[in-house]
């Protein structure tokens, strides 16, 4: 990369930027607060996990459990999805039980994000993140999509186009100016969550189509921290590693590779790369310790991607999962994102005009 185009490139792209390519962000990460505590909170994985919890526990105290003896931690998405589809009445109604629950609860914090100055006059929202994956959270979304229009909201609520492991990783490419990715066959992107950390080799497929919606990710790899409880420093070894091996599979299959790293990260993201606030759930604690810097510390670990210099661009994780939608976006003005996972995650945007 020449000095010129180096130059032209940290103008360009900067951490947490609110003005992107094809989008303006008008609000993330917002933390809107009640005599509760966080109204996010109240939308989350763990959210409906008590809500079908505390369901269970009324029914045992008058009668019997339709769910059986595993605990609710214990029954996966995948289980609650098959009691829903071959389980008998009784349990089926009970997490459908759950669900009309978690909806009222979606549908009130959605309400009160449209409340605010970021929200006015979005036109659509997107549900992503973890529970989006699985039929009760296709069910859930729905669901608060209907309340909010019965009560003359016209607005839709739907399910992210791109599986949510996938979206988290394509939208990291809409961080960059177009420009940047031509003449390349692939980037690397990274999702950070409360619970996984996600690394993938992101094909562009720009011959395909030049506005990035045919985008797929060719490989990837999951960790699930939260199993390990790492330090933060050995959260940052094993997300090097990660993407060492990504790169190794770039040049195997013959992938002209971008120097560039995408990276979505929970929390409020500076200009320079560092955490504000928001990451308390990140491997290891301590992600807004004012030394420490992500991005700074990947580029010290790989300072060269295919013999040039590497660059990382970061921005918070709900804002990269929702930029997998700017292709299918472009009927409307403005929208927005929700990602439903350890947290609820959130972020709106305006859609910039074609120059």
């Amino acid at each position: 990369m020449t000095k010129a185009r180096s130059r032209q490139t940290d103008q360009l792209v900067i951490h947490g930027a609110l003005d992107l390519p094809s989008v303006k962000i008008d609000s993330y990460n917002l933390e809107l607060r009640d005599k509760d505590g966080f109204i996010g909170d109240r939308a989350t994985k763990g959210a409906f996990a008590e809500k079908l919890d505390e369901l269970r526990k009324r029914l045992r105290k008058v009668g019997s459990d339709p769910l059986g003896r595993l605990s609710t931690k214990e029954l996966g998405k995948k289980e609650l999805d098959t009691l829903l589809t071959k389980g008998d009445a009784d349990a089926a109604a009970a997490v459908h039980g759950a669900i009309e629950a978690f909806a009222q609860d979606l549908a009130e914090v959605i309400r009160r994000f449209l409340r605010t100055d970021g929200w006015k006059g979005t036109e659509r929202i997107v549900a992503g993140g973890g529970f989006r994956e699985s039929r009760i959270g296709e069910l859930a979304i729905a669901r608060a999509g209907t309340l909010l229009k019965t009560e003359g909201i016209a607005i839709d609520l739907v399910p992210i186009r791109h599986h949510p492991d996938e979206a988290g990783l394509i939208g990291a490419l809409h961080l960059m100016p177009v420009w940047m990715l031509t003449g390349h066959d692939a980037m690397l992107a990274v999702d950070i969550g409360g619970s996984n950390i996600r690394a993938g080799l992101v094909a562009m497929n720009l011959g395909k189509a030049p506005d990035l919606s045919k985008a797929a990710v060719v490989k990837s790899e999951l960790w699930r921290h939260a199993e390990e409880e790492p330090s933060r420093t050995a959260a940052v070894e094993r997300l090097v590693a990660m993407l060492q091996r990504l790169i190794a599979t770039a040049g195997e299959q013959k992938l002209v590779l971008a120097p560039l790293i995408g990276i979505g990260c929970p929390g409020r993201i500076e200009a320079d790369g560092s955490i504000s606030r928001g990451g308390q759930n990140l491997p290891g604690g301590n992600w807004e310790s004012g030394p420490f810097n992500l991005p700074k510390a990947l580029v010290t670990a790989i300072p060269a991607i295919a013999e040039q210099q590497t660059m990382v661009v970061m921005h918070n994780d709900a804002v990269v999962q929702g930029l997998s939608e700017v292709p299918v976006m472009q009927d409307v003005k403005r929208w927005a994102a929700v990602t439903i996972g350890t947290g609820l995650g959130n972020a709106s945007y305006g859609n910039k005009s074609p120059s």
